[in-house]
């Protein structure tokens, strides 16, 4: 048996108790989603290539240890999907891996990194929810689509383009960074002919599988961290392309950042720079075989904690039961395609 379990695709846990306020984003209708995809593949993908890693609230400075993060109610998981044998990309690193690409408040794209989450649709999404939600416009990010297994302005296994994301209150309402995560229901995907013509590629979890979901799960836990990071180092070194998925192992901590006004965030050690890497899944129970593992964290900033001028750690909400519920909120929601019949 492999290190995630059973492997089956099925939901394994009901979700705690009294879920949380949910704020739902519209991002495009089935009327405007094509508009949205021709936008990224229109002129060979000029956009995608174009496109620049996000940089809003990348990086914070003091971090304190401790925090009062951690279970509110019983541990539960979302069983991952299995990638198809034909799912395209580096055998070596998560299928399911991706970026999502959005407008910006500047008017021009940029994207932030996004992950395949298991649902019963195979159409979910998920990343911070500031790379959902735009926090300087106080709405919702422009012409947001996801590209798994983006590579130079390319999208092997289309182009999803987002329905709608699903927040927490607190985060869109109070700036609450214990909560910044969204997930992003999203149609099926398109692929462009060199004519421009849009033809539907299937649903997105058919196509490169899902990861699982965890919550409630003790810290002091290994995690393998995969994201796009692209940003420079105090010092100016560019470690980083964002061309290429990288990735980092550690153990998780508790961690209190006071300038994003956050008390229960989870650290751990990372070499990522902080563009790019916005959004990066933090897999518990990482199997390379299956490439699959159970997503218990992800990116929302970095720091140097050390004082030598590098990143050296990536922090990342608890996942509790309110993130549980997010998550149903939004795996119960069907899109199909956006093209005609």
């Amino acid at each position: 048996m492999s290190a995630v379990g059973s492997l089956v695709s099925g939901l394994v846990a009901a979700p705690a108790a009294g879920a949380p306020s949910t704020e739902i984003y519209p991002l495009a209708s089935a009327a405007t989603a094509a508009e949205v995809a021709a936008f990224w593949l229109g002129d060979g993908g000029a956009n995608l290539t174009n496109a620049t890693p996000y940089d809003v609230q990348t990086v914070v400075e003091k971090v304190f240890p401790g925090g009062g993060g951690g279970p509110d109610a019983k541990p539960g998981m979302v069983e991952p999907l299995l990638p198809p044998g034909s799912a395209t990309g580096n055998d070596k690193v998560p299928a399911a891996s991706g970026k999502v690409f959005f407008v910006g408040a500047d008017g021009r794209p940029h994207w932030c990194t996004g992950t395949s989450v298991q649902s019963p649709y195979r159409n979910l999404v998920a990343t911070a929810g500031h790379c959902a939600y735009d926090t300087q416009r106080l709405t919702a990010l422009d012409k947001w689509v996801f590209v798994p297994g983006s590579s130079a302005g390319t999208a092997p296994a289309g182009l999803y383009v987002g329905k709608q994301a699903f927040t927490h209150y607190d985060f869109t309402m109070y700036d609450d960074y214990d909560r910044d995560y969204s997930f992003i229901n999203v149609y099926n995907g398109v692929t462009a002919s060199p004519a421009g013509e849009l033809t539907d590629s299937g649903r997105l979890g058919d196509n490169v599988g899902g990861q699982g979901l965890a919550w409630n799960q003790p810290l002091d836990s290994s995690t393998d961290v995969f994201g796009y990071p692209a940003g420079p180092n105090p010092d100016g070194t560019r470690p980083y392309t964002g061309e290429t998925l990288e990735t980092s192992k550690g153990r998780t901590t508790a961690a209190k950042v006071p300038s994003l006004g956050a008390e229960e965030l989870v650290a751990v050690d990372s070499p990522f720079t902080g563009e790019g890497s916005l959004g990066s899944s933090w897999l518990l129970r990482y199997d390379k075989s299956s490439r699959v593992g159970y997503l218990n964290a992800l990116t929302i900033s970095v720091a140097d904690t050390d004082g030598d001028l590098r990143h050296d750690k990536s922090f990342s909400p608890y996942f509790d039961g309110e993130l549980s519920g997010i998550y149903d909120a939004a795996a119960t929601q069907w899109t199909g395609s956006i093209l005609p019949a």
